[in-house]
């Protein structure tokens, strides 16, 4: 019973300090559900390259099967509701979108984004790893859903003018990153572009773990910086990377070299402090769109 009292005034401690607001589950669904995540992605963390071809779809349909409380599960939002919460990134993909365009969403979850996306494209592809999130999900004609592993993209190479993730690379373990990269610009046409949203390891973590610990340990099994990312796009042959920030819909191109240097002060500071520092600044997300000519 002292355990249990002492775990919880420890749990309700690190609630306090890092906030709650938005989050509407109890302290004991979040230990629940930070409990789970942990010990699926330590086996993904651990598992071999070939194994990672089974465990992303498996891991995750169990992650929903075991936390029904999980926020993709629990809340299912009015149509005005998704609108309003999906509005701020069609704001941002809507300088990308041309009528004439085949649009790739990479990790689609529950398929709002690429849902909202088919009025202003020719087709949409939408690609997820659970069958578990995506079951009874109906799109129009000019929608597709595909199941992947997580790493291969199952579609033609040169056949999509526009990719895009939104929370995904983080989720990849990082000896996939790489050619999770190279087999998006091989299904890009020539022009193409990937624009990669994803957390930005400096101002989190942003998993469930934001609640628990410093580091990231749940199914963020990487978060990167902006300089981190954009090493990989160039190894991965994108010719040019463009970098935008900003927040709730409004976001300007900026100076990729100003954000590596920012980043690298950063960098320098005590955990904390740089944390704090970091989310004053807006570095909430990274925003990288690779180009491939």
């Amino acid at each position: 019973m002292k355990t249990t009292c002492s775990t919880n005034r420890i749990l309700g401690t690190l609630l306090d300090t890092v906030g709650l607001k938005g989050e509407y589950r109890t302290p004991e669904q979040l230990r629940e559900h930070y409990e789970i995540e942990k010990e699926l992605a330590t086996k993904l963390r651990e598992s071999s390259h070939e194994e990672r071809r089974t465990l992303y779809t498996s891991l995750y349909d169990e992650l929903y099967r075991r936390v029904p409380s999980h926020p993709q599960l629990a809340q299912q939002p009015s149509s005005k509701d998704t609108m309003r919460i999906i509005s701020p990134q069609l704001r941002f993909l809507r300088r990308f979108l041309q009528r004439d365009a085949v649009f790739l969403e990479i990790g689609a979850g529950a398929c709002t984004t690429s849902l909202a996306a088919v009025r202003f494209v020719k087709k949409v592809y939408a690609l997820e790893v659970s069958e578990e999130i995506t079951k009874s999900l109906i799109g129009p004609e000019n929608f597709e859903l595909i199941l992947s592993d997580g790493n291969n993209m199952p579609l033609p190479a040169d056949s999509i003018s526009i990719a895009y993730s939104d929370q995904v690379m983080e989720h990849l373990h990082p000896d996939d990153a790489l050619e999770h990269l190279v087999n998006i610009r091989k299904v890009l046409m020539s022009p193409g572009i990937y624009i990669c949203v994803t957390p930005n390891r400096l101002s989190g973590p942003h998993d469930i773990s934001k609640y628990f610990d410093l580091v990231a340990t749940g199914f963020h099994l990487k978060e990167y910086t902006n300089t981190e990312l954009s090493n990989l796009f160039k190894q991965a042959g994108f010719s040019k990377v463009r970098a935008y920030v900003g927040a709730i819909g409004i976001y300007i191109r900026f100076p990729l070299f100003l954000l590596r240097f920012l980043e690298s002060l950063l960098s320098r500071l005590p955990r904390r402090p740089s944390r704090v520092m970091a989310r004053m600044l807006l570095l909430f997300n990274i925003r990288l769109v690779g180009i491939k000519k």
